[in-house]
């Protein structure tokens, strides 16, 4: 069941490897989960996530997760040199993967998401039509997994 009538929008992405996408329908998973942040201390909410996901991504094969920085295309310039930054300081070629920065109308995408703060991330379940199945927002929680579970079972 997908939620209200939001959908991701599409959006080009470059991961810190290099590679260029179109998402959703670049997601390389059934189902996908992405941690769209929009502030460079976000990050700590992101990692606090992401032991409890590695080990739901072995149990669920189809699941893919994504972190979504999500920048002003007033950026778009320094590109380079903020994903250079970003991709020098991550050693897993894994992590600079997943990692997918999107240079964007800020606005378009909150309001395609239905995102009302960009206070802490949101969570959002995607398959690669871009409908959403499920959504929370902020650093990872008991609770909060426990409604993840529940969507992905």
């Amino acid at each position: 069941m997908t939620l209200n009538n939001a959908s991701f929008p599409i959006v080009e992405a470059r991961n810190l490897n290099g590679r260029t996408l179109t998402l959703p329908a670049g997601f390389g998973g059934e189902r996908n989960l992405a941690l769209v942040a929009f502030q460079r201390w976000h990050q700590v909410q992101v990692d606090s996530w992401f032991p409890y996901l590695d080990q739901q991504m072995a149990t669920y094969p189809g699941l893919r997760v994504y972190e979504l920085p999500i920048i002003s295309n007033f950026y778009n310039l320094a590109r380079p040199f903020i994903d250079g930054g970003m991709a020098s300081t991550i050693a897993n070629a894994v992590v600079r993967d997943r990692t997918l920065t999107v240079y964007t109308d800020v606005n378009r995408v909150r309001s395609a998401l239905q995102i009302k703060s960009t206070a802490s991330i949101t969570l959002l379940l995607v398959n690669r039509e871009g409908a959403i199945f499920w959504r929370e927002s902020g650093a990872y929680s008991p609770a909060r997994a426990a409604a993840l579970e529940r969507a992905l079972a």
